[in-house]
């Protein structure tokens, strides 16, 4: 199983591989990683914790950290559903 520190090691480089950054709030992304991890550890996937995983492995294969639909909210808003990944300043 990957740790925290490692999980958190491959979404910053993903993060700046996309153009990306995370949250710079350290608590907020914190608590994402735990929430990765657990829901690697429950459903055998790190499934974004601010989405509902249905069960149906094919529709819940959308919202796989990093989910399909974060590019799009980070281009609308600034910041993925999560406020995970944020935009670059």
């Amino acid at each position: 199983m990957i740790t925290e520190e490692q999980l958190l090691d491959i979404c910053r480089k993903y993060a700046d591989k996309a153009g990306f950054r995370l949250n710079p709030d350290k608590e907020m992304v914190d608590t994402v990683i735990k929430g990765l991890i657990e829901n690697e550890k429950k459903h055998g996937f790190r499934y974004c914790p601010c989405r509902l995983v249905t069960g149906d492995k094919e529709k819940d294969r959308a919202i796989i950290c990093p989910c399909k639909y974060h590019r799009d909210e980070i281009k609308e808003q600034g910041y993925c559903h999560c406020m995970f990944y944020f935009a670059k300043e």
